[in-house]
């Protein structure tokens, strides 16, 4: 969430004309993240974030925002968009598509502890077993087509090391396909400042604008990678015990998942390594932003690529009873 798109009061008062969300009181923008630009907006009638999108087209919106909706009213704590007086979700600003949604209470959680860990892996559980029948497809944006493509383009700024570890992963998940593995809508980018905590409860779970179709595991994986590992890319036992076990508890892994746990581990820790690369070494101008370091990403995965077979025989050893494996 950063500020690409400069918004003023007039222009905002002008935009919530749309919506029956009472007078603007005042906006804020958001700096923490990259993607969008983002801003808190209070009004008489409650308070908001509003978001433009920088890098979506207006067509490919809609899911983003009917998945919100669709898990908000499905009991999944996600921030329900909030339509315009004609019944609209999607709307423009200042030649962006733009969209309303609720906001919501709590904060994020710089250091979850094994509670939380259990909390969000309870949630995800149900997040996908909810998902799996929302009607609506859209394929990954950052898949193995882009690792790659990005790749290319990385071979003029990145480090010898950065590239020799680059073109070793991407011939070893060429190797690990996931189209058999159980899918859905996922959310694709679950970290710790994603999830919204209000004295221990977890209260939302926010930031849609990655979800796409893809495997569970895979999602399981990426949010494990950032919930669950330190600063140098080694797992918190504790922490990864807590979300892995909630989560096996409401969706058990089938076999397959199962032996194809390691891989995911190392493709959800090889998409934020190249994203953050790309965004280091070819950052975007903006009022407001916030690059992140790429460095732990490429530890996680250089953990990952140590440990090996080891992290689907804890998936094994955890499965509840009665459990085929």
């Amino acid at each position: 969430m950063s500020v690409f798109t400069t918004v003023d009061s007039d222009q905002l008062t002008t935009f919530l004309d749309q919506f029956d969300c009472g007078e603007l009181v005042e906006h804020k923008g958001i700096a923490a993240g990259i993607e969008n630009t983002n801003y808190f907006v209070t009004t008489t009638g409650g308070r908001y974030v509003l978001t433009l999108f920088e890098n979506h087209g207006a067509d490919e919106l809609p899911f983003f925002l009917d998945l919100m909706a669709y898990l908000a009213e499905h009991d999944i704590p996600t921030a329900h968009p909030v339509p315009t007086r004609d019944g609209a979700y999607l709307t423009e600003l200042n030649g962006r598509p733009a969209a309303l949604v609720q906001r919501l209470t709590g904060g994020s959680l710089d250091h979850p502890d094994p509670a939380a860990c259990a909390e969000i892996g309870r949630t995800l559980a149900r997040f996908h077993l909810v998902s799996a029948d929302f009607p609506e497809y859209r394929a990954p944006d950052r898949d193995l087509a882009w690792a790659e493509e990005t790749a290319d383009q990385l071979q003029g700024a990145a480090t010898d090391d950065e590239k020799a570890l680059l073109a070793d992963e991407l011939a070893f998940q060429q190797g690990q396909p996931r189209d058999d593995l159980p899918r859905g809508a996922i959310h694709a980018d679950l970290f710790r400042d994603n999830a919204l905590f209000d004295d221990g409860r977890l209260t939302g779970i926010i930031d849609l604008y990655y979800a796409c179709t893809d495997a569970f595991a895979y999602d399981l994986a990426v949010t494990v990678n950032d919930w669950c590992t330190d600063e140098h890319g080694r797992s918190l036992a504790a922490e990864r015990d807590a979300l892995l076990g909630a989560y096996l508890a409401e969706r058990p892994f089938t076999a397959t998942e199962t032996s194809a746990w390691p891989g995911l581990l190392r493709a959800a820790a090889l998409r934020f390594w190249v994203s953050r690369m790309q965004d280091k070494y070819f950052p975007r101008a903006a009022a407001m932003t916030y690059i992140k370091d790429p460095t732990p990403f490429r530890r996680i995965l250089e953990a990952h690529r140590e440990t090996g077979e080891a992290l689907a025989d804890w998936i094994v050893d955890n499965q509840p009873s009665g459990v085929a494996r």
